[in-house]
């Protein structure tokens, strides 16, 4: 039975150490962040992060993870007292269906904790690979931007 340490606090789970990280997050620990997209690390729905850096949960085994910090959306902040990103992307109105918003989120996360001062062409890099099918992507950079001016 692995332990994985999740939004700072340790969680002994069942199941098999190959078993997508993602379907753990979400089945046992019910953080419903990560979202499963593709299944194949294409879209960056399920993003999280792993030591800091962003990891596609889908394709990541739990095995891999036992003993380092996982951080999902839920890690960053709350309905009460959400992280200046969040907040930031709720100020753009930076989502529309909001299924692709965790990844877009988390990435932007690890972005800001590495560059807190980005460029528009260094965000738009950082968030290149999540799929967004709504068309916010603009209002996404904009909160990206946002939070780093307000950090």
């Amino acid at each position: 039975m692995p332990a994985l340490k999740v939004n700072g606090r340790t969680h002994d789970v069942d199941g098999l150490e190959n078993s997508p990280l993602l379907f753990v997050l979400r089945n046992d620990l019910k953080l419903n962040g990560p979202k499963f997209g593709c299944g194949l690390a294409q879209c960056g729905a399920c993003t999280v992060l792993v030591d800091g850096q962003p990891v596609r949960s889908c394709v990541t085994q739990v095995g891999a993870v036992v003993d380092q910090e996982i951080t999902t959306l839920e890690g960053l902040g709350s309905l009460e007292k959400p992280d200046k990103l969040q907040r930031a992307f709720i100020d753009e109105q930076a989502m529309q269906c909001g299924y692709c918003v965790n990844g877009v989120i988390m990435r932007a996360r690890a972005l800001l904790d590495q560059n807190p001062h980005p460029t528009e062409g260094e965000v738009r890099l950082a968030l290149d690979g999540n799929l967004c099918r709504c068309g916010a992507q603009n209002r996404m950079v904009r909160a990206v931007l946002r939070a780093a001016r307000e950090a």
